[in-house]
């Protein structure tokens, strides 16, 4: 049994590297440096292309923990970013060029590691066995010819090409004094929404904040086409001073008293409904002038950004809808996607999806399934890419999205709740670990 792995960016690399390392046979497909994206440059595998930072180290922040986690685990992209690591304070930063000739030079070391340098434009093209398994970690600028092969496979409907999102808060740091809970023209207590009004004082000002706030650079592949049904939110208020009232903040068949100026609707991202997005604010705002503006909307004064609003090009796949929580199709078990395209955001978030889909190939050979603890952050982001949703969104590691803590009370120590639930998942990691001992060689 072969796998052949598309695409040697972090995912891949991952992927391919533990794969190999525990005896089993992979074909990594690269297209550098024959072809490269508009983004890439170098020849090297795992090329970082925006920041050089992996984030927080801290146990107690999101990523720091996935890290912690996958560190546990053996992962290569861990291990090549402690090694060439520069001063960053608290977070993992590299130095971008080392950290990818470490990583190419492991692959290509591995004696159980064939690099095929060559652009796959069709699954169907990979010389490939009976009982091979495909991993497709091409990231969010797979090319296009390959993507119109996914299309097939998939549906017409099932692959997205930009990322257009509203920020995501945590429901515990919502000031619900001031925010109620109700669908349009429906009963306050009662819908699936939440909200919250605001005066013409407090639109105003919010208003004049937005259309003011600095919004991010874009890059040459970054560029985008707006559709009028993802029109970011400042561009559409540029419009008109009252484009929002008539539009995503329109009050109709809201309000407390009925008398609302204009109202923000929130929309549950998760069934344990402990995410909330904010309705039609997909966004192309700096995210420290997201924080700075959002917080000004009644009852967000405290907002705990989860992830903040995106609007860049983006390839990425309907994964609630087509994968299993091993991230192989749910029509073809021997398929698997990782990385950007899956739907998990960020440097070490690809990595991680990457690390899984070895692992779960690893322990399905010996006749076993893994069980992702939901309790941890690798287990968190399996849930998230195979938990029906009614609009998917990639996501990077954070806590909303982990199993919430039993507890008798609420915790108002955010430093106290990020303790436990790192306490919590590196035992789980820990029991994860002793379960693998038996599917590596």
């Amino acid at each position: 049994m072969i796998v052949h792995v598309i695409g040697a960016g972090l995912a891949g690399c991952e992927c391919s590297y533990i794969l190999a390392s525990n005896g089993i046979k992979v074909k990594l497909y690269e297209m550098k440096p024959h072809k490269k994206s508009l983004a890439h440059t170098s020849n090297n595998f795992a090329e970082l292309v925006c920041s050089n930072s992996l984030k927080s180290n801290d146990i107690t922040n999101a990523c720091g923990l996935l890290k912690t986690e996958m560190k546990i685990l053996g992962s290569l992209i861990i291990e090549a970013a402690e090694k060439t690591k520069v001063e960053a304070g608290n977070a993992l930063a590299v130095n971008r060029d080392e950290f990818s000739e470490y990583i190419t030079k492991k692959i290509k070391e591995n004696k159980n590691i064939q690099v095929i340098y060559k652009e796959i434009q069709e699954i169907s093209n990979i010389d490939k066995a009976e009982g091979d398994k495909i991993v497709i970690a091409t990231g969010p600028l797979t090319s296009d010819t390959l993507s119109r092969d996914i299309k097939k496979i998939l549906g017409e409907e099932e692959l997205f090409f930009y990322d257009a999102a509203a920020p995501i808060i945590s429901k515990d740091s919502l000031d619900m004094n001031k925010i109620y809970r109700m669908d349009r023209y429906g009963e306050i207590g009662k819908g699936d929404y939440l909200n919250t009004d605001m005066t013409e004082e407090e639109y105003h000002r919010f208003y004049n904040l937005l259309i003011n706030a600095e919004t991010a650079e874009r890059k040459e592949f970054d560029k985008l086409t707006f559709f009028e049904g993802c029109m970011p939110i400042e561009e559409l208020a540029r419009r008109g001073e009252k484009t929002l009232v008539f539009g995503p903040m329109k009050p109709v068949g809201l309000g407390k008293d009925g008398r609302a100026y204009a109202t923000l609707q929130l929309r549950a991202e998760d069934k344990e409904e402990t995410m909330y997005n904010l309705v039609g604010f997909q966004t192309s705002l700096k995210f420290r002038e997201q924080k700075k503006v959002f917080q000004n909307i009644p009852g967000l004064e405290n907002a705990e950004f989860l992830r903040y609003g995106v609007m860049h090009r983006n390839t990425f796949i309907n994964a609630p809808k087509l994968l299993k929580a091993d991230f192989s199709l749910k029509s073809n078990e021997n398929i698997f996607f990782a990385g950007q395209i899956s739907g998990v955001e960020g440097y070490v978030e690809s990595a991680a999806s990457g690390l899984m889909i070895a692992y779960n190939i690893l322990t399905k050979l010996k006749g076993k399934k893994v069980n992702w603890k939901e309790e941890t952050m690798l287990g968190s982001l399996a849930k998230h890419v195979s938990t029906e949703v009614k609009n998917y969104q990639p996501m990077n590691a954070n806590f909303g999205i982990i199993k919430p803590l039993e507890v008798n009370k609420k915790i108002n120590d955010k430093k106290l709740k990020y303790e436990m639930y790192a306490k919590r998942s590196l035992e789980q990691m820990e029991v994860l670990k002793d379960e693998f001992k038996g599917v590596r060689s």
